[in-house]
C-alpha cells in the first residue's frame, strides 16, 4: 500500500470512529432528558455509568489524531482533516459530560414530582440539540457547508427557548417559593441543553473550516 493510500484509510477509519462516539453521545442526550422527563433514576444512572465508554473512545481517537499529525505530517487540507477530527472529539466529549450533568440533575430530583410549569420545554430543547448533532456529523461526512449553516442557525431557537424557559423558572419561584429547589435544577438543565447547542454549533464552524480553510464564528 501506497504512502498516500494508507493515508487515506487513515482519515476514513478516524472519520467512521468520529461517527461511533458521536451516536454513543446522540443516545446520551437522548437518553438524559427521557430520564429527566420520567424521573427515571436507573436511566439516569446508565448515562453516568455509560460516560466511561465515551471518555475511553475520546482519548483513544484523540491518540489516533495525535499520532497521524506526527507520523504523516500532514499538510493543506490534509493537517485540516486531522484538525477538524479533534475540534469534532472535543466538541463530542463535552456534549456527553452536559449529559451526565443532566443525569446528574435527575438523580436529585427524584423522589418528587415535577410540579414547575416549563417542563415541556426542556424535551424541546433535547430534540432541537439533537438534530443539530446528527446535522453537524452530516455536513462532516458529505463536506457540506450549507448544511453545516443551517444547521447553526437552529442554535438560535435552543437560545430563544433557554431565554423563555430562564424566564418562566425565575418568576415562578418568585410566585412560588416552594418550586425553588426544582426551578433551579431546570435551570440547571435548560442550560446544559443551550451549551450542547453551542457544541453542535462548534462542529458546524469545523465542517466550515475544513472545506474552505476559513474561520468562521457561527455561535
Amino acid at each position: 500500500m501506497s504512502p498516500r493510500s494508507s493515508f487515506d484509510k487513515a482519515l476514513a477509519e478516524l472519520q467512521q470512529d468520529i461517527l461511533r462516539m458521536a451516536s454513543l453521545v446522540e443516545q446520551a442526550i437522548y437518553d438524559a432528558v427521557q430520564s429527566l422527563v420520567k424521573l427515571d433514576v436507573a436511566g439516569a444512572a446508565q448515562v453516568i455509568m455509560g460516560d466511561e465508554m465515551i471518555d475511553e473512545l475520546y482519548l483513544e481517537i484523540e491518540d489516533k489524531c495525535v499520532k497521524l499529525i506526527a507520523t504523516q505530517q500532514p499538510i493543506a487540507r490534509d493537517l485540516r482533516v486531522a484538525i477538524t477530527g479533534i475540534k469534532i472529539l472535543l466538541s463530542l466529549e463535552r456534549m456527553a459530560d452536559h449529559a451526565v450533568d443532566i443525569a446528574r440533575a435527575t438523580m436529585c430530583l427524584s423522589g418528587q414530582p415535577l410540579t414547575v410549569k416549563c417542563l415541556e420545554y426542556i424535551p424541546q430543547m433535547g430534540r432541537l440539540a439533537q438534530q443539530m448533532v446528527k446535522d453537524g456529523l452530516d455536513a462532516y461526512v458529505n463536506g457540506d457547508v450549507q448544511k453545516a449553516k443551517e444547521m447553526c442557525a437552529l442554535d438560535d431557537e435552543v437560545d430563544y427557548i433557554f431565554a423563555k424557559v430562564f424566564r418562566e423558572l425565575i418568576n415562578g419561584m418568585m410566585e412560588n417559593p416552594k418550586t425553588v429547589m426544582q426551578s433551579a435544577y431546570l435551570l440547571y438543565v435548560s442550560r446544559y441543553l443551550e451549551r450542547i447547542a453551542d457544541h453542535a454549533t462548534n462542529i458546524g464552524e469545523a465542517v466550515i473550516y475544513l472545506v474552505t480553510g476559513e474561520r468562521r464564528e457561527l455561535n
